[in-house]
Parts: C-alpha cells; sequence; structure tokens
C-alpha cells in the first residue's frame, strides 16, 4: 500500500512537472496571503503565494534569484497525499515545511540544495507543503509540532 502511495505520488508529481515550467511561462499566484506559524518562541508571520492548481505548484519558486526573509509559499494539496519536493531549476535554498490537514508541521527538510534533482519526502500523508527562504526555520526555532494558522487549514 505504501508502494503504491509512492508511486501515486511520483505520477502526480510528474503531472505537475510537464504543466507550465518553462523559464518564460508567466504562472499568477495572485497576492500574498498572511501564514502564521506559531511556535514555543511566539509567532511568525510570512506573506506566501498559494500554489493551489498543477501549472502553480510545477513551478513553484523555480527560475528566481532572491527572496525576502518573511516570504514563502503554500502549496496546498485537492486530497492528502505523500508529498515530494525537489529544487530542478530553483535557484535558492529552501526549507520544506510539510504540514498534515490540522495544520501542524510534520517534518522540516532545511535548506534543501538548489538545482538537486534530490527529491524531500513527507514520508506520510500530508495536506501542503510550505517553502521558506532556507535557514529561516532554524533562526526562527520552527520545528516540527509547530502549528501553521492560514485559511486553507480551516477548510
Amino acid at each position: 500500500m505504501k508502494k503504491l502511495a509512492l508511486i501515486s505520488a511520483a505520477l502526480l508529481f510528474a503531472a505537475a512537472s510537464s504543466a507550465q515550467t518553462a523559464k518564460n511561462d508567466v504562472v499568477d499566484f495572485g497576492e500574498p496571503q498572511p501564514l502564521v506559524i506559531n511556535s514555543e518562541n511566539g509567532s511568525h508571520t510570512f506573506m506566501v503565494e498559494e500554489a493551489k492548481t498543477l501549472a502553480q505548484q510545477a513551478r513553484g519558486m523555480m527560475y528566481r534569484e532572491q527572496m525576502d526573509a518573511d516570504t514563502g509559499m503554500i502549496f496546498e494539496f485537492k486530497e492528502p497525499k505523500v508529498a515530494t519536493i525537489w529544487m530542478k531549476n530553483t535557484a535558492i535554498p529552501l526549507d520544506i515545511l510539510f504540514v498534515r490537514s490540522n495544520g501542524k508541521i510534520l517534518k522540516i527538510e532545511h535548506s534543501h540544495q538548489p538545482y538537486t534533482l534530490r527529491s524531500a519526502s513527507s514520508e506520510a500523508v500530508v495536506a501542503a507543503v510550505v517553502e521558506l527562504k532556507g535557514g529561516r526555520s532554524k533562526e526562527l526555532g520552527i520545528r516540527p509540532g509547530d502549528e501553521i494558522d492560514h485559511p486553507f487549514f480551516k477548510q
């Protein structure tokens, strides 16, 4: 069953990857929205772009040369799944937060290496992935078990 879930996640990711991913393609993420991470040492607010469609999820943070410290992206999945993220064409190291449907962080992949095809996996079912500038999670003391406050988790 676990193998089937990983295969289906890989197929979904492959389908997303074949969507708009060329550098010159325009992918509109809309206006950034606030996302708050509540941790032991306080609340941390980020303005995040929302990747809801396959085209948006396929593009993600690719082709960007810089990123502000308090910005990010949330990948909102229609159905919870084992999520796999890679960094092809992504120049910025990213912290990848895998988030359960209740808004709690399951796992963090810290400062995932730019341009790598090595994937980061949630290893369990998640409802969303949040990407932050590499190193921000450690800098702010954000850890697995911390809770994310964003409208996606209140549906």
